[in-house]
């Protein structure tokens, strides 16, 4: 395969990208990254020089550089988006910008130029939340009840890639993810902001009591079932991908992550909840039944994985945790 990954410089694309050259060493891929706040050059240092990896420094907005990759490839996975809630909460026109315009240009070009195989990463956030006290789960027939700027964005052009598959017969695959977690994850997203905080000597800020739940998915797997989606899926499907067997209380979560780096729990500080504050968890049955995949890690494995490779990377996320904490201090002042 040619494959372009868009946003393969930020946290899961980089990942997928170290993943699939590992284990399809005859595959080239082709990076379009536009390298804004949320990727780094650096999560890719170890495949600079593999002669079948490309970095292509643009935006998904721009036609005549999407064109031109096209033209390159038979393959797209289409990772670039903007994905957190709280900055879409602050500035929800950049999310329509490149998460339903960028995603249209993509398919505009994957079209015309008979691209073979385009597979979507979407959210589960486009499904909503789940009410507290429910065992309801979020599967591939779920109906769509975005809560955030964010999830609307992603619900957008999740319709968009299923308009093009239905009206052009475009060869298309979604997969909703839950909320992903591992090496080389920004340290403005809860996992890492909680581990980086312990690590600097400051606490762990939790919204509200921290109630609400979600599915948490190591990233590993998560590119585990990319592939599996690639080389196994059925055009037009979508695939529902999650990491656990139900949802997991923001709290608890803390509590274990606390556990794993031997402190207590003096270091939670409880701070106002967020608007939009959904509860996730995923039914990934489908795709287990389907195509055979199931999650690695369960979730105390993952964290301690996660836990050591923050510890020995330090110098990797001090870079960028300063501007997500000043974003967490404009927000604050904001509300």
């Amino acid at each position: 395969m040619k494959i372009l990954v868009t946003g393969g410089s930020g946290f899961i694309g980089s990942n997928f990208i170290r993943y699939w050259l590992t284990n399809h060493p005859e595959d080239s891929i082709i990076n379009l990254d536009k390298l804004t706040y949320a990727a780094n050059t650096k999560n890719l240092f170890d495949v600079e020089n593999n002669p079948n990896y490309r970095f292509v420094l643009g935006d998904i907005l721009d036609e005549k550089i999407v064109d031109e990759l096209m033209s390159q490839i038979d393959t797209v996975v289409h990772f670039a988006a903007e994905s957190h809630v709280d900055r879409s909460i602050d500035d929800p026109s950049l999310f329509v910008k490149t998460n339903v315009l960028g995603t249209y240009t993509l398919l505009s070009s994957a079209l015309k130029h008979q691209i073979k195989r385009f597979h979507h990463i979407s959210t589960d956030e486009v499904f909503g939340s789940i009410p507290f006290g429910s065992d309801a789960q979020f599967n591939e027939v779920t109906p769509y009840d975005p809560s955030s700027p964010y999830s609307a964005s992603k619900a957008s052009a999740d319709h968009f890639v299923r308009a093009f598959i239905k009206t052009y017969k475009f060869p298309a695959t979604i997969t909703n993810c839950s909320n992903n977690y591992g090496p080389y994850h920004h340290p403005e997203k809860l996992i890492p902001r909680s581990i980086s905080n312990i690590l600097d000597g400051k606490k762990i800020p939790v919204y509200g009591q921290g109630l609400n739940f979600r599915d948490w998915l190591h990233v590993e797997d998560h590119c585990r079932a990319i592939e599996v989606v690639l080389l196994k899926g059925k055009i037009g499907e979508t695939y529902c991908v999650g990491g656990l067997k139900g949802g997991t209380a923001n709290i608890d979560l803390v509590k274990m992550l606390l556990k794993v780096m031997g402190k207590d729990e003096s270091w939670i500080e409880y701070v106002a909840d967020r608007p939009a504050h959904d509860n996730y968890s995923v039914d990934w049955s489908k795709i287990n039944r389907e195509l055979g995949w199931e999650p690695k890690y369960d979730l105390e494995s993952g964290l301690k994985a996660t836990v050591e490779w923050y510890t020995n990377h330090q110098d990797w996320y001090k870079e960028t945790k300063k501007e997500a904490e000043e974003f967490y201090i404009k927000l604050n002042k904001k509300n």
